[in-house]
């Protein structure tokens, strides 16, 4: 069974666009091309498709993306990889709404919370090895060494910087605030110096423009970040305002 690159588009949540750049750069090549120039997709070329985009989340750049399908023995394996990162994350995202919960009870009912409880699942450590493998590990050892740092109450005051941070893009995005209006600029600033801090205590110039946009990026990239932000429209709009705010104003 085939089906044409704009019933693709719908089902897998992409564009049309999206999958003929997969084919330009030979990730995905369509099944077949129709005498009209039509291009048609099979269910193996579906699955491949589904590999592509679980691999986008995790914020991997085509090149790589490429590589890593290509080093499969089969379909099989590659989708087994995937199970087994959702299912961590699964179990992660769990332990931070048990968390969440656990502050939430505190407060109500005893008016405190032990500062241990509010940070289990958000051990930052389980990243390493995927943070090594994006910017090196000195930049983790620089964020880890800084982060230990802080202790409880610092840890605390950055997680809240950014809640505040996310909360405000939330608003902005409610009042149809422009992405390159005075107020989004403004909080793209602010946002560009939390990046800074949590890359182990460096000023915001660290924070180049080509870097910021890449994480912007990656916000909408990777559901992980996009739930930060509520969901994958509200991303976006922080994508877009960082990057309006590079390209003006660090480019």
């Amino acid at each position: 069974m085939e089906y044409g690159i704009a019933e693709v588009a719908r089902i897998a949540g992409t564009t049309s666009r999206t999958l003929r750049h997969y084919g330009e750069v030979g990730l995905l090549s369509p099944s077949r091309v129709g005498a009209n120039g039509y291009r048609y997709y099979d269910e193996r070329a579906l699955r491949r498709l589904q590999q592509i985009l679980l691999l986008r989340q995790l914020g991997l750049a085509v090149a790589t993306i490429a590589e890593v399908i290509e080093g499969a023995t089969d379909d099989t394996s590659a989708l087994r990889a995937h199970l087994g990162w959702l299912r961590a994350e699964r179990d992660r995202l769990d332990r931070q709404i048990a968390s969440v919960e656990r502050t939430i009870t505190g407060i109500e009912e005893e008016g405190r919370v032990m500062a241990e409880e509010m940070f289990d699942g958000f051990d930052h450590t389980q990243y390493k090895e995927e943070v090594e493998a994006r910017w090196g590990a000195t930049a983790y050892a620089d964020a880890d060494r800084w982060w230990r740092g802080l202790g409880a109450q610092g840890q605390r005051g950055f997680m809240a910087e950014h809640s505040a941070i996310a909360e405000q893009w939330a608003r902005l995005r409610a009042e149809g605030a422009p992405v390159d209006g005075p107020a989004a600029r403004a909080l793209a600033r602010r946002h560009r110096a939390w990046i800074a801090a949590g890359w182990g205590g460096k000023p915001e110039g660290a924070v180049t423009a080509e870097a910021l946009v890449g994480l912007a990026d990656m916000y909408v990239a990777d559901e992980r970040f996009a739930a930060n932000y509520g969901g994958t429209e509200g991303a976006r709009y922080v994508r877009d305002a960082l990057t309006s705010y590079a390209i003006e104003e660090l480019a």
